[in-house]
């Protein structure tokens, strides 16, 4: 595949990166694990790809979310969260990764025409320039409701309501495991010839090495060798950490990935691994450090297993697609009239988009999990396609 190339003033973005992984590199004793270089690219201050001012979202920057494609998507997950909030007192939403603020903007309307406002709206989000973007957005399409939205820099001690994270556990660091011939190994990032570039080290001890001796799953016992995948232990902690604070309410993830069996299946055996450029979907996470987007696939099953080791419950788990049909989008496509193709056709597409098995609605899931609420009465986007024999 041949890639769009930077300008100049991207090129000394990503060149200022690259010297700061080759300092990280040399300081860790000439290896990092995948997880800390994805950490760096992703996230170091003023230079990491979610840190920088660049476009990411929509038709100008690399990729495009689901409030990106559709204000119904905000408008249908209106419903399910109008649930969640009515039956917690004082129930507000904490959104995590909040992106462009779009899906806030949405959420928040959507919720006013309910009469199911929450008490506030809280994004946390690492990124200043998003931020300042979210801001700039909500002040500009909302500003009756501005005074409820609120940036947080670290979690709460203790929230009651919905917790959101819309594409955020796919860009969360992984580590890269290779099974190979009875031995398992990590591949990291090193510094050779002028450039980065891979090596592995057998894996000794430790969390990591705990959950990979676990795998695969008792339905694919046998893989192909070498077997390379993903494993996510910020998935896991951060799981753990919203347990910890969530008092009354539920937490609802929207992500593509799969239930364990399928997510280590032995035609996936070069992992899942993904980078955005431009739209470019394409393997190489060394390609342009700091201006390209690199996500995984997120194991659903482990979510599912942390969740409830910490105290919660699983409230559903189903793909995009039957949980927008669920909560009612075509109902929100019907209220425009079909004989006014002008307005009515692009909602059809964005709609397709948004379900279509080919697009996202079989990738993408949602899972619900919940505490200390009656999940029969505030579970409506799971009332069919229940997946949860899968995880």
């Amino acid at each position: 595949m041949t890639l769009p190339l930077p300008n100049s003033p991207e090129q000394k973005y990503s060149d200022t990166l690259k010297t700061i992984l080759h300092n990280r590199i040399s300081l860790s004793g000439g290896w990092i694990s995948f997880a800390d270089y994805m950490e760096a690219v992703l996230y170091t201050p003023e230079t990491g790809y979610y840190s920088g001012g660049a476009a990411k979202f929509g038709a100008a920057g690399d990729f495009v979310t689901a409030p990106e494609v559709s204000p119904l998507f905000g408008q249908t997950l209106a419903r399910q969260v109008a649930q969640v909030l009515r039956s917690v007192n004082h129930g507000s939403i904490l959104e995590f990764g909040a992106g462009s603020g779009k899906l806030a903007v949405d959420l928040l309307l959507a919720l006013e025409a309910l009469e199911s406002l929450p008490e506030y709206y809280n994004i946390l989000d690492l990124s200043a320039d998003l931020q300042q973007r979210q801001q700039a957005i909500i002040e500009q399409q909302i500003p009756h409701l501005a005074t409820r939205v609120h940036w947080l820099t670290a979690l709460p001690d203790q929230f009651n309501g919905l917790i959101l994270a819309n594409e955020v556990l796919d860009a969360m660091p992984v580590h890269l495991v290779i099974w190979q011939n009875g031995n398992i190994a990590e591949r990291g990032v090193i510094w050779k010839d002028h450039g980065l570039a891979w090596q592995d080290q057998p894996l000794a001890e430790g969390e990591l090495l705990d959950i990979a001796r676990q795998l695969p799953p008792s339905d694919q016992p046998s893989l192909p060798h070498p077997y390379v995948s993903e494993i996510s232990l910020a998935n896991r902690h951060f799981i753990h950490s919203l347990a910890s604070i969530l008092q009354q309410g539920s937490i609802l993830l929207v992500d593509y990935g799969f239930g364990q069996s399928e997510y280590y299946h032995p035609q996936r055996h070069q992992g899942t691994l993904m980078c955005h450029y431009r739209h470019h979907a394409h393997d190489d996470p060394f390609f342009l450090p700091g201006l390209q987007d690199i996500t995984s696939h997120v194991d659903f099953s482990a979510i599912s297993r942390i969740a409830l080791d910490s105290g919660l419950q699983l409230a559903g788990y189903t793909t995009q697609a039957h949980f927008l049909i669920n909560c009612g989008i075509t109902d929100l496509l019907a209220r425009t009239p079909a004989d006014q193709p002008g307005d009515y056709l692009p909602l059809v597409s964005q709609v397709q988009c948004l379900i279509s098995p080919a697009e996202m609605g079989e990738l993408f899931k949602v899972m619900t999990l919940s505490k200390a609420i009656n999940i029969d009465t505030t579970s409506c986007g799971f009332v069919r396609g229940d997946l949860r024999r899968l995880l």
